[in-house]
């Protein structure tokens, strides 16, 4: 019996770990006190109200999904824009803003403030509901 206990113990906390994992994965977070992050830095233009810069890598299948999503909410709305970094590319970027995985969306303001981020592929109602808080 006294065998097992590392056995349960190791299991107990590599399915806690999990769970926290999975539940942390998508959420967006809110931000302030970011950098200004201007057009140029991200290779296109800001939405008038609010811009959705996802970095992406080539081998990331959650990436397409996230791509997906995003486009088809921001199809929908003429004053935000979606703007897809590859993450490889801009390795200089990916550093100075922090970017520890992918996909990561980042939420910018009119200014170019990031207001908000989200580590993993985010839901549809959190995207949506991290836009309507944006005002312009």
């Amino acid at each position: 019996m006294k065998s097992l206990l590392p056995l349960v113990l190791v299991i107990g906390l590599a399915s806690a770990y999990g769970l926290w994992y999975q539940r942390t994965r998508g959420t967006v977070k809110a931000k302030s006190g970011q950098a200004l992050i201007t057009e140029t830095m991200i290779g296109g233009a800001l939405g008038s109200r609010a811009t959705l810069v996802q970095f992406s890598t080539a081998f990331c299948t959650p990436c397409r999904a996230t791509r997906v999503l995003l486009e088809s909410v921001v199809a929908d709305m003429d004053d935000v824009a979606h703007i897809e970094v590859d993450a490889e590319a801009q390795l200089e970027l990916v550093r100075t803003l922090n970017i520890l995985s992918t996909p990561t969306t980042l939420f910018l303001d009119s200014d170019g403030l990031e207001v908000g981020r989200a580590a993993g592929a985010p839901k549809r109602a959190q995207v949506i509901a991290a836009l309507s808080a944006i005002r312009k």
